[in-house]
């Protein structure tokens, strides 16, 4: 059974074929209208050209000593008759050729005609085709005055045959059918070699995008030899790397989250039947056994609030809202908060600035970035529970720090510190664990305000987050 193979006249490689193939047969047309059609009006438009110039010199060397030698070798080597005479008759120059001077009685007639027709004119030259007579060719007869003055003036003919073409248009039609055939056919082989490397990249990355829209991430497309393509396919990989990243991330995070949300569930969802079951009688335990199901429930509750907050940042839907305001009275609002659980468990939070600090943010999201660096702190402090806030101002600018003593992080995860569910491998003192996307969200909300932040840390030495607003 046999398959019709279905053209595609929408395709880039008929459009290129169609393309050059027009432009062949354009190219060809005009270049058959110029020699073929209109060749005949440019040989006689060259000619008055040609005759008009030797005019010109035979004026501007007339009255010099060797003027006669000069219209001699003009009327040689430019293949014309030149006859010059006064208006009394007299003649002041004539070829004195043998064949010329026949030429001369031959031309008398046409003399007489051009320069009644110079006269009647009025114009300081004309120039006349005359149709053959005597001869085999049309001739083109010129005429102008030479001198300054009515008195002087003196009549410069000029005579040149116009051979026929009728010859010279068969043998350039014979030379464009063969340069016609053969300049398609070039133009055919062009446009398919053309269209064959300009669509073979563009099948290859097609085919590339349908793997990438089935899910095969991590494709790297490929462009062939021109830029536009090449960019093309450079976007396209980028595009590529970027789905894996994030399909990655994606299974990351439903796996975090998965782990996250079950632990609190199963423990509320144990307790709960250890309430039931064994302490509903005994006031000590189910108080006790209620603590952890709250805790798991304040442990879930935060972990869906950093998650929104992340997502709404993120997706650009949380509101952005900029004004003026003293940072250092909010970071003193936020550690006022703190002082019942650093006298309970012993930590110091010390905060360094030297007088009020006005900066432009959004006070609410600052507020979140300040908790957020403060937690990881005291998370991460280490065993003297030291945590220290300081202030730098800068010209125009002021720079919030960090610092905790705790055992630092090592260089090769500084730049995974900042993604979601990251979690750096040294101990951490402080019992409540995070949600872990904290730093995240800092990074989220202050690339929001296009702030610089980071990180600067030792291992064993603690760690400084900063950032500059």
């Amino acid at each position: 059974m046999t398959h019709r193979v279905k053209f595609d006249h929408k395709s880039l490689n008929f459009k290129l074929w169609a393309y050059f193939a027009v432009f062949a047969l354009l190219l060809m047309a005009v270049l058959w209208s110029l020699q073929i059609f209109f060749l005949n009006t440019f040989y006689q438009d060259m000619k008055i050209r040609e005759t008009t110039k030797v005019a010109s010199t035979i004026e501007k060397q007339y009255g010099s000593s060797d003027f006669r030698e000069i219209v001699g070798d003009l009327s040689a080597t430019n293949d014309v008759y030149i006859y010059i005479q006064t208006f009394g008759g007299y003649i002041f120059f004539y070829p004195s050729t043998e064949d010329q001077v026949r030429l001369s009685y031959a031309y008398q007639s046409e003399i007489m005609m051009v320069r009644a027709q110079l006269f009647e004119s009025g114009e300081p030259h004309v120039s006349v085709i005359i149709p053959a007579a005597r001869t085999n060719a049309n001739t083109l007869a010129y005429a102008t005055y030479l001198g300054d003055t009515p008195e002087t003036r003196v009549v410069l003919y000029i005579f040149s045959p116009l051979y026929p073409v009728s010859s010279t248009v068969s043998i350039l039609g014979t030379q464009l059918a063969y340069i016609t055939v053969i300049s398609l056919l070039l133009a055919f082989a062009i446009s398919y070699y053309l269209s064959r490397r300009v669509t073979r990249p563009i099948s290859a990355i097609t085919r590339s995008a349908k793997s990438l829209a089935e899910g095969k991430y991590g494709i790297t497309f490929k462009g062939g030899h021109y830029t536009e393509i090449i960019e093309l396919a450079d976007t396209l990989t980028y595009a590529s790397s970027r789905l894996e990243k994030t399909n990655t991330m994606q299974k990351d995070l439903m796996a975090n989250v998965s782990h996250d949300l079950l632990t609190p569930l199963t423990m509320v969802k144990s307790y709960a039947e250890m309430i039931k079951d064994i302490s509903g009688d005994d006031p000590e335990k189910r108080a006790a056994h209620l603590n952890v199901i709250i805790e798991e429930a304040d442990r879930l509750n935060l972990l869906v609030s950093d998650m929104l907050t992340l997502s709404r940042v993120q997706s650009g839907t949380m509101p952005f809202e900029k004004s003026s305001f003293n940072i250092k009275s909010v970071i003193e609002s936020i550690l006022q908060s703190y002082n019942i659980y650093c006298e309970n468990e012993g930590f110091n939070i010390t905060l360094l600035c030297s007088g009020d600090v006005t900066v432009v943010a959004d006070e609410a999201k600052i507020k979140q970035v300040i908790l957020n660096l403060l937690n990881n702190a005291l998370k991460y402090c280490g065993q003297d529970k030291q945590v220290v806030i300081s202030l730098k101002r800068s010209a125009d600018k002021v720079r919030c720090e960090f610092t905790d003593h705790g055992m630092g992080i090592p260089q090769s995860e500084i730049g995974h510190i900042w993604d979601k569910y990251y979690k750096a491998s040294t101990n951490h003192v402080r019992s409540t664990a995070g949600t872990g996307i904290g730093l995240s969200i800092v990074k989220e909300i202050l690339s929001l305000h296009n702030a610089e932040f980071g990180v600067v840390s030792e291992p064993g030495q603690g760690s400084t987050f900063w950032f500059v607003l």
